[in-house]
């Protein structure tokens, strides 16, 4: 009769029946430098890969590095746009959350873990002596760095390029929109408060992506005091920010004017119809995805819509996709990206993109 094998027992046999040094020669490695400025080594050509942010997954997929995910934390059920641009991407293990089991890194065969710095993720795969180079920014700068790092990762001339060519893209991006920003006086920058969920009420403020393309579209981050993303605040907090422009993140209710003892009505983003839903694509447009130069432009013609009247956003983005995923986007389909909307007979699932960078909610 056979008995039930322990956890502990279970994985070292899970180990041993990976093909061994005798039965497939070691991967070559080398060494990189990653985000979080650690020396580690990593294979020379990964082959499976577990992708254990969420949001990098979308930046495997402009790199061309789909076919080598493994094990993704993202589902078809909560990002229907990547899986509709990147249908290889349904031949990976999907995660329930960002957080597997050594065993399930070693029943797929992993070579190569990615994570945020400090991500339980990253532990679990660490366990198993699996390299987890640490992914990470908060700002165009630091995404540039992750997208540089990717390719490093992923090795191939293809992601290279790719790389470079993203990096142009958004630089000339934001030098398009500070040209026609940069003599704003403050006064003319809207005050712009961003609300990642209505119940409970949290909203994210300086120190995240989300304040740097609220920066660069020429707005000003209306949460004032505040340190870090999804934070809990009260409704008297947000009254007394009273901001101008209020942006709501992809997956949160719309605001209803009466609800919490109507003091909604008094905030000047409600009272002059300025509350707008952030676009939701591959990724969602606001919270470190590789559609951060659309996320840009949709701002700075949301803030500003007269400087940027010549700016089609539909033609943008269905450009971007073409460009970046090699995806032919419909009109149609841009507009319900630009809606947040997920593909026709699809919906989102409901969800918590809860590792940021740091591991922590973001």
């Amino acid at each position: 009769m056979t008995r039930p094998v322990p956890g502990a027992c279970a994985l070292l046999l899970a180990a041993l029946a990976l093909p061994t040094a005798g039965s497939r020669a070691a991967p070559a490695m080398r060494t990189v430098t990653d985000q979080s400025g650690t020396q580690l080594q990593v294979p020379v050509h990964p082959q499976r890969i577990a992708d254990l942010w969420f949001a990098h997954n979308a930046i495997m997929v402009m790199l061309g590095g789909t076919d080598r995910i493994a094990v993704t934390a993202d589902t078809e059920a909560r990002e229907p746009w990547m899986f509709r641009v990147a249908p290889a991407l349904r031949q990976a293990l999907q995660l329930d959350g960002p957080v597997p089991t050594a065993e399930t890194l070693l029943a797929a065969h992993v070579d190569l873990a990615v994570a945020t710095k400090g991500s339980p993720a990253a532990a679990v795969a660490r366990s198993v002596n699996l390299p987890a180079p640490a992914v990470g920014f908060q700002n165009a700068e630091g995404l540039i760095q992750c997208i540089d790092l990717t390719a490093d990762l992923l090795n191939d001339d293809r992601a290279r390029t790719a790389a470079q060519a993203y990096a142009r893209y958004l630089k000339d991006v934001i030098a398009r929109i500070e040209a026609k920003t940069k003599g704003l006086t403050d006064a003319e920058r809207p005050r712009v408060l961003h609300i990642q969920s209505l119940h409970p009420l949290r909203v994210d403020g300086p120190g995240t992506m989300i304040d740097d393309w609220i920066r660069i579209a020429g707005g000003r981050d209306a949460a004032t005091g505040l340190q870090g993303g999804m934070k809990d605040v009260s409704i008297e907090q947000v009254a007394a920010w009273n901001p101008d422009v209020v942006i709501l993140g992809n997956q949160t209710e719309h605001v209803d004017p009466a609800a919490d003892g109507g003091v909604w009505h008094s905030i000047k983003a409600v009272q002059t119809d300025h509350v707008f839903t952030n676009p939701h694509g591959v990724f969602t447009w606001d919270r470190y995805g590789s559609e951060y130069p659309l996320q840009l432009l949709w701002t700075a013609k949301t803030l500003h819509p007269d400087l940027f009247a010549d700016v089609d956003m539909v033609a943008e983005t269905r450009a971007f996709y073409q460009r970046f995923f090699g995806y032919a986007l419909s009109a149609t389909d841009a507009q319900r990206i630009l809606n947040g909307q997920p593909p026709a007979g699809t919906r989102f699932a409901p969800m918590h993109h809860g590792a940021g960078p740091g591991g922590r909610a973001h």
